[in-house]
């Protein structure tokens, strides 16, 4: 075998088309974010929260990165067609049943007992139904890669669950993000080159969006944090093999099931290195003698819920993002 044939070269092919991919997804999602900002669907008002500052940050950062993360992954070099479908439908489904939710959900049941708590008693909140839709969209997302039963149960557990996952630290400035960044490289150092082609979409929306949210400009909202998280899912499922994704939806139940009893970000406060990381090209907390700490549960959001009230009839939401005596990013509100 000649060296242009062999594993450098290889290497150095996966290495370009997963550069290419992510170029291209940032490239996408700066454009659709500019774009969404001219002309917002139904108005600017629509999606505007006011955070803890008193700071107007829009929702609109979160449809750009998933438009971004997928168009660039329905066209990314290397991928299988079967890759790409799957990709696209996990981006394309969270992102419009997490936008759902940001814009129709009242912020008043939170994680996965508050949903199902109110199903029980007979009232279909926005958080159930895309509790469903995710659901739903995981299950189509994982026929699209094809395999065994087995596989297909696993593959549709780390596409939603991915999807809900990276939604319970979009809590703070930047969070969700570097989460979803960090998972990308795990991904692809995990499987190897189709790994590494499959991520890159969703990193590279990621990676372009950051300022944004680090700034406080903007934020993913639900459907930009559930995008991404489904769409990294569906990249493991697409390309790990089985013991590697049996351990990652261990990791992503058991994740999720900690949410509702403990807060992300106090560990993450209590933990000197996750807090350096996570305040990481952030902003300064807000007001003297308040640090940045959180309530019990990320899954049911922080202590304290302050609201803002939107355009939309008044309905009061979420604000955009958690702080003491604060309450949580409408993200926060997944099921």
């Amino acid at each position: 075998m000649s060296r242009r044939h062999g594993p450098p070269a290889r290497v150095a092919k996966t290495a370009g088309a997963a550069a290419i991919t992510a170029a291209a997804a940032a490239v996408l999602a700066r454009a659709g974010y500019a774009t969404l900002r001219r002309r917002p669907p139904g108005g600017a008002a629509v999606w505007a929260r006011t955070n803890h500052r008193g700071e107007a940050v829009t929702l609109l950062e979160g449809p750009a990165a998933a438009l971004g993360a997928a168009l660039a992954s329905a066209l990314a070099p290397g991928l299988a067609p079967r890759g790409r479908a799957a990709l696209v439908a996990a981006g394309a489904g969270a992102a419009a049943f997490g936008g759902y939710d940001d814009l129709a959900g009242s912020g008043d049941r939170r994680g996965f007992r508050g949903h199902l708590g109110a199903l029980a008693g007979g009232e279909v909140t926005t958080g159930a139904v895309k509790f469903g839709g995710i659901g739903a969209t995981g299950v189509v997302a994982s026929a699209l890669i094809g395999g065994r039963p087995a596989d297909v149960i696993i593959n549709s557990g780390l596409t939603a669950g991915g999807a809900n996952l990276l939604n319970l630290f979009d809590l703070r400035p930047g969070r969700a993000l570097k989460v979803a960044l960090a998972g990308g490289a795990l991904i692809a150092g995990t499987g190897g080159a189709g790994a590494a082609r499959a991520v890159a979409g969703p990193a590279g929306a990621a990676l372009a969006l950051l300022p944004e949210d680090l700034g406080e400009r903007a934020m993913l909202g639900d459907a930009g944090a559930n995008a991404l998280g489904a769409m990294l899912g569906a990249a493991a499922a697409a390309s790990l093999p089985r013991p590697a994704r049996v351990a990652l939806l261990a990791g992503i139940i058991g994740l999720t099931a900690a949410s509702e009893v403990i807060s992300f970000t106090a560990v993450i406060e209590r933990t000197p290195a996750l807090r350096r990381l996570d305040m990481l090209g952030r902003r300064p907390a807000a007001g003297p003698g308040r640090a940045d700490t959180g309530g019990t549960g990320d899954a049911g959001g922080v202590a304290a819920a302050v609201h803002a009230p939107a355009a939309n009839g008044g309905r009061r939401t979420p604000e955009a993002r958690g702080v003491p005596g604060a309450g949580p990013a409408s993200s926060a509100t997944s099921p």
